[in-house]
């Protein structure tokens, strides 16, 4: 057949006036083109297919190619020397030692059960008031402040801990702890680390 493909159809009408009936025949002639092209969509497959096959030969070609000279790789690991493995000794990890946070709030006051009740102990009301005047003294000394002492204070006994980078410092907190009110005597357990 041609590339259009011709259908005729005929159809017949009766048509009535007020004198006569007659009849007409119409003849309609229609033309479609022919369907027998590659549709778009076969088009895109057709396209996927053929970029399959380009990367697939691509990726052939290319292992052919780096596989062409095998002696190639076996000169150049025979030109390297062979490689030695020395073992250390394990050592030991660093010692390190951590200054403890500024004090941001008084620190605990600490009451021993059972302790006795003589002259020579203090209430723990005035342990208290010891207390939170030394940590007002350390929070208010800027130096003190940046030093993150601790202290702790029992029946009038004051202990100190902590680290500073020099004896002066620690003799200044020592000190500086013994002129407060209510303090009997300074345990001064800050270590110097230089």
């Amino acid at each position: 057949m041609s590339y259009d493909e011709e259908q005729t159809r005929k159809s017949r009408v009766v048509v009535e006036t007020p004198t006569a009936k007659r009849e007409v025949v119409q003849t309609e002639a229609v033309r479609t083109p022919d369907r027998s092209g590659v549709s778009a969509g076969m088009v895109g497959v057709l396209v996927v297919v053929a970029i399959a096959l380009i990367t697939i030969l691509v990726l052939f070609w290319m292992s052919n190619q780096s596989t062409t000279d095998p002696n190639a790789n076996l000169t150049a690991q025979q030109t390297q020397p062979p490689t030695t493995i020395v073992q250390q000794p394990a050592q030991q990890p660093p010692v390190i030692i951590q200054q403890p946070a500024p004090v941001t709030q008084p620190a605990p006051i600490i009451i021993a059960p059972g302790a006795p009740s003589g002259g020579s102990t203090m209430p723990a009301n005035q342990d208290a008031s010891v207390q939170t005047a030394i940590d007002k003294k350390i929070a208010d000394d800027p130096t003190l402040s940046q030093l993150g002492i601790t202290a702790t204070v029992m029946d009038g006994k004051v202990t100190l801990l902590g680290v500073v980078k020099t004896e002066e410092l620690k003799k200044q907190v020592e000190q500086a702890i013994q002129r407060i009110r209510g303090v009997k005597a300074v345990d001064n357990q800050i270590s110097v680390i230089s």
